[in-house]
């Protein structure tokens, strides 16, 4: 069934397979020239009253195509052009008040950027005779309006990781050059090419177990719901879903009506549950933050488990997903996609168990709409690709020079020193 293929698209799936001595073969990243200066800025984001960490906001250098996203402890690292410390930065999240801070506060120290919370008094009179089905189906035809038809070049930040229980056993980041399609109902599709990548990884961790992460890259584009509704926004699909509207809640200092969905019964494809946000000035979709239904963990195995062995028992334990879009000369461009996917596995005849964590996030970091180049399939990210069989081993902290990424948590930063030791020990 179409949407069952849409389902696996739009997640990781996995390859699981006993360790050997297989070689892997590491391409060498195409060359730019990479002299431009650029000041970094370094800070981190949370929230007013309670002082936690606010995960995810968005953040750009006011007036440009240039962002990232904090991370799960708050903090970020943008890089900006030039050696001038002219201009404003501006932070954002769901439910917060914007915020707009000088560079030069941020440059000349260590700065913590405070959110407040973004109350809206509004009446329950206001939303009760608004159908939330209709509205998303209004949404989706307005796409072309909200939404560039128009192919871009974009730069986007990648990372993915796995975890065994608590420990991270393998990391892969890169930086990608994508063309996108732009929103049109054609037949021109994404493309995602690697410009430059590193991994680490400790794969005496894995317990004698390889879990690879197949389509990397190019699956996140398909989390781009927008252009690739699958099993959440195809209108096909509404009839196997709850629809409410639970309320309003401030996004980039707008107005956006919170659509809660729920699925109605059990089919033979994995369903999800969650909120869509839509901006009540526009009908854009801003931002969808969904899970996999409970109900619906058992069919999931069967789509994201690519290959095991026959004595390993995988299972989905959850999955959790986040689509962030952002408003730029009035329109709505794909800014944020994060995947994380917790499995149980068991040998047969063992008592020994563990959970795996798959996580991958890519983040938007710049966009060209006049020097489009539609590079080749042949050379564009494959769904059967592995990204950690692509890229080279992590280097130097300087290696991503002038290119944003999203800022490592502190667990990940600590990872990343441990596995490059033994990196170093090993060659």
């Amino acid at each position: 069934m179409k949407s069952k293929v849409y389902f696996g698209i739009i997640s990781m799936l996995l390859t699981v397979g006993i360790l050997s001595a297989e070689a892997e073969t590491n391409s060498t990243p195409k060359q730019k020239n990479d002299t431009t200066s650029y000041t970094v800025l370094t800070a981190k984001v949370v929230d007013e009253s309670t002082k936690k960490p606010i995960v995810f906001a968005t953040v750009f250098k006011t007036g440009s195509s240039i962002g990232t996203v904090t991370n799960s402890d708050g903090e970020f690292e943008l890089k900006i052009p030039g050696k001038s410390i002219e201009g404003t930065l501006s932070v954002t999240h769901l439910g917060y008040k914007n915020k707009v801070i000088s560079v030069n506060d941020i440059v000349s120290k260590k700065a913590t950027i405070a959110l407040e919370v973004h109350a809206i008094p509004i009446e329950e009179v206001v939303i009760r005779d608004i159908d939330p089905e209709e509205l998303l189906r209004q949404a989706i035809l307005k796409k072309r309006e909200n939404y560039s038809i128009f192919p871009e070049m974009q730069t986007a930040f990648y990372r993915e990781t796995l975890k065994q229980n608590r420990n991270y056993v393998a990391i892969s980041e890169a930086v990608l050059d994508i063309y996108n399609s732009g929103y049109r109902d054609n037949f021109d599709f994404d493309r995602v090419r690697i410009y430059k990548g590193r991994k680490s990884k400790d794969v005496k961790k894995m317990d004698t177990v390889l879990v690879k992460f197949q389509g990397g890259p190019r699956t996140a584009m398909f989390l781009d719901l927008v252009k690739n509704p699958g099993v959440i926004l195809d209108p096909e699909i509404f009839p196997l879903y709850n629809f409410k509207l639970s309320g309003i809640v401030s996004v980039n200092d707008r107005n956006n009506y919170v659509v809660e969905f729920t699925p109605k019964r059990v089919v033979d494809y994995p369903l999800y549950e969650g909120k869509i946000y839509v901006d009540v000035e526009s009908t854009a979709i801003t931002s969808i933050d969904f899970h996999l239904s409970e109900k619906s963990l058992d069919q999931a195995t069967k789509v994201l488990v690519k290959k095991k062995p026959v004595s390993m028992k995988m299972s989905v334990l959850s999955g959790n997903y986040l689509v962030k879009y952002r408003e730029i000369e009035g329109q709505w461009v794909l800014n944020y996609v994060r995947s994380e996917v917790i499995f149980k596995s068991k040998w047969d005849k063992k008592l020994f168990k563990s959970n795996i964590t798959a996580m991958f996030e890519m983040a938007v970091t710049d966009r060209d709409k006049e020097n489009i180049d539609k590079f080749p399939y042949k050379v564009a990210v494959k769904y059967t690709d592995i990204l950690s069989e692509k890229v080279l081993a992590f280097e130097d902290e300087n290696y991503w020079g002038e290119y944003n990424t999203i800022k490592p948590d502190e667990s990940i930063e600590v990872a990343i020193k441990k596995l490059n030791k033994k990196l170093i020990r090993n060659q």
